[in-house]
């Protein structure tokens, strides 16, 4: 391999010659490189994508998977996987070529995670052990189906970690509405934090909102984008996942308290926000509020699990409750049943009316 100094426009360049996933011979050029080094990394990541080959050293495919999956994602969530990429398996694995893991070095890896200790000295949750899994997982199955790599060895490795984190925590509806009278003081707090409860929605869904996407008269609610502050500034992008872009409907008296605070910002133009404050602002009115209440402090998030959790006990089905939430499966919604204390004695009392009012119907029986 080898670079060239462009001297009149004092950059570099690659010229060269490499052979593509077809066997086929193909001539490429490629200018505007601010350093030699550049040039040569964007050479050899080239053939190796266009050879197809999973000859190449973890840390040299991670480049590779950026540019093909980076697109696809919200910023905020390849942030997280750049994060935990190049924290917990490039130390590790960044120097073995892919053709080379095996389900033994997974192993000694998961020892490593196991082991491992945050910086206030605590061990990492299950949950994200087996995040990070997952993730190495997942970069090993974009090699098999794209870059030749005959196998994914952690297939034959069993997963750390766990799906079930600490119990999810919400609140009761007679503890938010203790909650919401404390936060009655600050209308961009109680009609933000009754949109929350009441629709179940993200609180990134809810900095997104504008007064575009309600129809009074329909009483509802339309969420297709959502607000996420990186690096200190906060971007639109849509919705966590597909199934986020939904439709809610509003309950009456939610819909009237709308209303009336359209009227408190008449000002605000149709395609600003309403609810024009950061995510500390409410993780500081969830304390206050908690703390006027007299209820426990729950994570801002936990109104969503709340709002499910109210659902679930009107006796609403997964599926309907995922299609409001927007849920990417059912199976999510289903991770609420064990916040529940068991119906089965009342599942006996109701089989036991059901049986007898059968049998109050009457029935005919032979002599013999």
């Amino acid at each position: 391999m080898a670079a060239y100094k462009d001297e009149k426009r004092k950059t570099w360049y690659v010229q060269f010659y490499y052979t593509d996933w077809d066997g086929k011979r193909k001539k490429k050029w490629k200018r505007g490189f601010e350093t030699k080094r550049e040039a040569l990394s964007w050479e050899r990541n080239f053939v190796l994508k266009a050879g197809g080959t999973a000859d190449v050293a973890m840390k040299d495919f991670y480049s590779m998977y950026k540019e093909d999956v980076f697109s696809r994602m919200r910023l905020n969530t390849w942030m997280t996987k750049e994060h935990m990429i190049e924290t917990k398996i490039l130390p590790f694995f960044g120097e073995m070529k892919l053709t080379e893991i095996t389900p033994l070095n997974i192993t000694k890896w998961h020892t490593i995670l196991l082991n491992a200790k945050k910086e206030d000295g605590g061990n990492f949750a299950d949950t994200y052990l087996k995040t990070i899994h997952v993730q190495l997982s997942a970069m090993l199955n974009h090699a098999v189906k794209n870059y030749g790599l005959h196998e994914n060895p952690c297939r034959a490795v069993e997963r750390i970690g766990s799906n079930r984190g600490e119990e999810i925590e919400f609140w009761s509806k007679e503890q938010y509405l203790k909650f919401s009278k404390a936060i009655m003081d600050k209308d961009v707090s109680f009609y933000a934090f009754q949109i929350l409860y009441w629709c179940g929605i993200r609180i990134g869904e809810l900095r997104a909102l504008t007064k575009g996407d309600f129809d009074i008269n329909k009483k509802t609610l339309r969420i297709d984008k959502s607000t996420q502050t990186i690096k200190g500034e906060d971007i639109v992008t849509k919705p966590k996942t597909a199934s986020g872009v939904r439709t809610i409907a509003m309950p009456d008296f939610l819909a009237d308290q709308m209303e009336e605070y359209f009227l408190l910002i008449e000002d605000t133009p149709d395609d600003k926000p309403i609810f024009p404050r950061s995510k500390a602002y409410f993780h500081t009115e969830m304390t206050r509020g908690s703390k006027i209440a007299g209820v426990p402090r729950i994570r801002v998030h936990a109104l969503r699990h709340s709002h499910v959790s109210l659902l679930i006990e009107m006796g609403f089905s997964a599926v309907d409750i995922a299609k409001r939430v927007g849920h990417s499966s059912i199976s999510i919604t289903l991770d609420y049943a064990h916040m529940f204390p068991s119906k089965q004695d009342e599942m006996a009392k109701r089989l036991n009316r059901e049986r007898d009012d059968s049998n109050g119907q009457g029935t005919e029986t032979s002599e013999l």
